[in-house]
């Protein structure tokens, strides 16, 4: 396979103002699959997922499993086989991809189970402000672990693991798979409280339960999991798709006044979304729901119609789910720029993250930053061409994107590592469905 995390300053050149139409399907979840690979190293067989896809981050992650003697192999485009070591090389984890992803996390709630006394790089990804682990820790702390912060690497401790009933911290996606993945080989009952049963936590409930862990409370705030002592058979799993992306979609149709029918969308986890876009204004209409290969996820396939927008007189804000997707949300900036009045959009998630939704005053939005957690945008405004270097963070450079392929003429958007983070060939993709979109590769 090609070493995609060489390209890091690959510039995009974008004709924009041009209709999309056709058909595009949803791919499957970078976040799905970053909790699927760690939840693999339970088994002390081969794993193979189905529906992987070929991205900056996952690359980023087999880089970390090789380094510690895990053995990956590509069967196809979209499919991986893991196969463990019969021991971990810890000493040997590679230090510099792990900086650059936040899900290296959640390979410790499987390692502990294995190693009693280990380091962690500190995690890494979007710099969207100050990103605790204070969820992740106390949850551990609950199971009998010890972390300790050092200056490059955090020290993973623990004699004995136990069950517990554990309250989180706060509601983290990563710290509930974390805590899922730990508790999975803890014999006995552990209770998780305050969980958000987002997207990426029910695909690792639903790849536990293919292990053998029985789990009750999936869809809800509260999981029962009931641990086992070991994972030891060849399993198969299929991961699910991606809601961001079909959001992503969603958009780049709105911003652009298309008509266009997005297939494959884990219609749950859109829902709220879509309620809020139809009392702006936007016509669409929803397939009948069929389920994903993974025989849980809800899908259904959307088309849009070229819409006339209204801004709500309420604002727009990302909870944990059932709410708004907090990476769904930056989706409504471009989305509101177009709409007739005023929306504050707020982010309270992200300490810098709306700072960088300004970016789209250079696209000709009309948007105030009231402080680092909200702006004002008022609308309708027309996206013009610019040239904008991307945001370090991956939805904030996206919408970027998004606003570029509304925006009449030749804009350029420079340095788009952060889109290839999470987006698998985002460019040949949107030109599949009418973008004109040229990639400019710099070595």
């Amino acid at each position: 396979m090609e070493n995609i995390t060489r390209k890091e300053t690959d510039d995009f050149v974008i004709n924009g103002g041009r209709k999309l139409s056709g058909t595009i399907q949803t791919n499957t979840s970078k976040n799905g699959a970053l909790g699927l690979f760690c939840a693999s190293l339970l088994n002390k067989q081969t794993t193979t997922l189905h529906g992987i896809p070929n991205i900056q981050e996952i690359s980023r992650i087999i880089e970390i499993f090789e380094s510690i003697g895990v053995k990956v192999e590509w069967m196809d485009k979209n499919s991986v086989r893991i196969t463990p070591p019969k021991k971990f090389n810890m000493a040997k984890i590679s230090e510099n991809p792990a900086t650059h992803i936040r899900s290296v996390l959640m390979m410790i709630g499987s390692l502990i189970h294995f190693e009693n006394n280990f380091k962690m790089p500190h995690a890494g990804g979007c710099k969207m402000g100050q990103r605790t682990i204070a969820a992740h820790r106390y949850g551990l702390e609950s199971l009998g672990v010890t972390i300790d912060t050092k200056e490059k690497y955090y020290e993973i401790k623990h004699k004995k693991l136990k069950t517990n009933d554990i309250v989180l911290y706060e509601a983290s996606d990563t710290a509930t798979e974390n805590l899922l993945i730990a508790a999975a080989l803890i014999p006995g009952i552990t209770t998780l409280r305050f969980t958000p049963p987002n997207y990426q936590v029910q695909e690792v409930c639903f790849f536990l339960e293919m292990c053998g862990v029985k789990i009750e409370g999936i869809g809800t705030s509260t999981l029962v999991i009931h641990g086992v002592k070991e994972i030891n058979t060849p399993l198969e799993y299929h991961n699910s798709e991606d809601p961001t992306e079909s959001m992503m979609f969603i958009a780049g149709a709105i911003v652009t006044n298309s008509k266009l029918i997005v297939t494959r969308c884990p219609i749950e986890f859109l829902s709220l979304e879509l309620l809020k876009l139809e009392k702006m204004g936007l016509k669409f209409i929803k397939s009948e729901i069929y389920l994903s290969k993974n025989g849980k996820t809800k899908l259904c396939d959307i088309t849009i119609f070229p819409s006339k927008l209204t801004a709500l007189h309420d604002k727009i804000h990302a909870s944990a789910y059932p709410g708004i997707n907090a990476d769904n949300l930056p989706f409504f900036v471009p989305i509101c720029v177009l709409a007739n009045g005023t929306t504050l959009i707020h982010d309270w998630m992200w300490e810098n993250r709306a700072i960088y939704f300004t970016e789209l005053n250079r696209l000709g939005a009309n948007m105030v930053l009231a402080d680092q957690h909200r702006v004002m945008i008022t609308g309708p405004s027309l996206f013009k061409a610019n040239q904008v270097v991307c945001p370090p963070a991956l939805r904030p450079a996206t919408i970027v994107l998004v606003a570029m392929l509304g925006a009449k003429g030749k804009s350029i958007l420079r340095n788009v590592y952060s889109i290839k983070r999470g987006y698998e060939n985002i460019a040949e993709r949107l030109n599949s469905i009418g973008a004109d979109i040229t990639i400019l590769n710099s070595f």
